[in-house]
């Protein structure tokens, strides 16, 4: 959405990454590190051919959050971000067939303290399994329970069009 949004044409194809790192990757630099290790699906590029990947992670206490298995983690990702702040970084990874550039983004979110009732809500009603975190900002808890944010919001919903934008500009 967000691309296409920004008038940029494109086409998915997915690829089955094992989002893991090495431990020696430091914890703000763990999206970007798994944006590059999606690109790295497409060794071989045609001339003029593009590939961006990226990836999201939201990070609390030094700890990343991944994606929930199930409600119950949901539950606990969501509680344990409850009126607290927490930081979201998108790493991002453009290549062609002369150059690679990688980069990420992050931002501060900030929730009020929410209900046990509000979040098993948004379990119950949305999506939460496939975020990092086990939210999305823009769907219902985002709306209800984001108090602040310093930084792009694009970056929390999983693409800093902004830098994307300047990154293409260089293809």
């Amino acid at each position: 959405m967000i691309l296409t949004e920004a008038g940029i044409d494109f086409i998915v194809k997915p690829v089955d990454v094992l989002e893991s790192y090495r431990s020696n990757v430091p914890i703000d630099e763990v999206a970007r590190y798994i944006a590059e290790k999606k690109t790295k699906q497409f060794p071989y590029l045609r001339e003029k051919e593009i590939v961006m990947a990226a990836d999201t992670t939201v990070i609390i206490n030094e700890t990343i959050l991944g994606k929930p298995t199930d409600a119950e983690e949901a539950e606990q990702m969501l509680s344990s971000l409850s009126g607290k702040t927490h930081h979201v970084t998108t790493g991002v990874c453009i290549k062609d067939r002369h150059q690679m550039i990688s980069f990420s983004d992050t931002t501060m979110v900030e929730f009020k303290v929410l209900t046990d009732k509000e979040i098993d809500y948004y379990i119950k009603n949305f999506e939460p399994f496939d975020k990092a975190g086990a939210y999305g900002i823009q769907e219902w808890i985002g709306m209800i329970g984001v108090t602040r944010i310093e930084g792009s919001y694009f970056t929390v919903m999983g693409l800093p069009i902004h830098k994307v934008y300047e990154a293409l500009l260089k293809f």
